[in-house]
C-alpha cells in the first residue's frame, strides 16, 4: 500500500472515529485535535535580511495602494539595501515569513524625545492583504515592544490614519494611547531646495 493510500484510510478511520464520537456524546478524537493542530500556519517572525528587500518593497507599495497614494514611493530597493544594511543603518526590521515567503513587515528606529529620552519610533507595520486576521500583524507589533523591553526604552510610538478603522481598533486591544491633539509637519526634498536658505 502506498504512502498516499495509507494516508487517506488513516483520515478515513479518523473520520468514522469523530462521527461515532459525536453521536455518543463523547469528545471530540485527540487525532483530529492533532490533525487540525498540525494543518494551522504559523508564521515565523525574525530580523529581516539583505536578501528580503524585494518582498518587503511590494508590501510597502500594496500599503501605499491600500492607504490611496501608491504615487507616494519614491524609495526604491537600492535605497532600501543601503540605509537598513549599510554601514550606518537607519532603521531595523522584522519580517513575518510564512512558507518561505514574507508576509509580514514592521520597520522600525530610534527617535529620541527630550521629555522621555530614547523611544522606538514604528514607521510602518504591514501585512499582506490575503493573510490579515491570523494574528500576523500581533506577532510583529509584539515583537516591537519586546525590543523596547530587551533595549530599555522608553517606550514606542507611532502614527495611524484617523479613517483607518481596522488599525485603530487593532491597537485599542492593547490600551494603546491614540492622540488626535498632534498635528504632522513635512517638508521633502524638493520642497527645501527651492528655499533661500543661507
Amino acid at each position: 500500500m502506498s504512502k498516499a493510500e495509507t494516508l487517506s484510510n488513516r483520515t478515513l478511520d479518523i473520520r468514522q472515529k469523530y462521527h461515532a464520537g459525536r453521536h455518543s456524546h463523547r469528545t471530540r478524537p485527540k487525532s483530529i485535535i492533532l490533525v487540525l493542530i498540525c494543518a494551522m500556519n504559523t508564521a515565523i517572525v525574525r530580523e529581516g535580511r539583505p536578501d528580503d528587500v524585494p518582498q518587503v518593497m511590494a508590501l510597502v507599495r500594496e500599503l501605499a495602494l491600500y492607504e490611496k497614494a501608491p504615487h507616494e514611493v519614491t524609495n526604491t530597493e537600492a535605497m532600501m539595501l543601503r540605509d537598513g544594511f549599510g554601514e550606518q543603518p537607519a532603521f531595523g526590521l522584522f519580517v513575518a515569513e510564512l512558507d518561505g515567503t514574507i508576509v509580514g513587515i514592521a520597520l522600525h528606529y530610534i527617535r529620541y524625545s527630550t521629555w522621555k529620552g530614547k523611544m522606538l519610533y514604528l514607521e510602518d507595520i504591514v501585512v499582506q492583504e490575503a493573510q490579515r486576521g491570523q494574528g500576523i500583524g500581533a506577532q510583529l507589533f509584539e515583537a516591537c515592544l519586546k525590543l523596547c523591553v530587551q533595549q530599555n526604552y522608553a517606550g514606542m510610538t507611532w502614527q495611524v490614519l484617523d479613517w483607518n478603522e481596522p488599525a485603530l481598533n487593532f491597537y485599542r486591544k492593547y490600551q494603546c494611547n491614540l492622540d488626535g491633539e498632534w498635528v504632522n509637519g513635512k517638508l521633502l526634498l524638493d520642497q527645501i531646495q527651492t528655499m533661500n536658505l543661507t
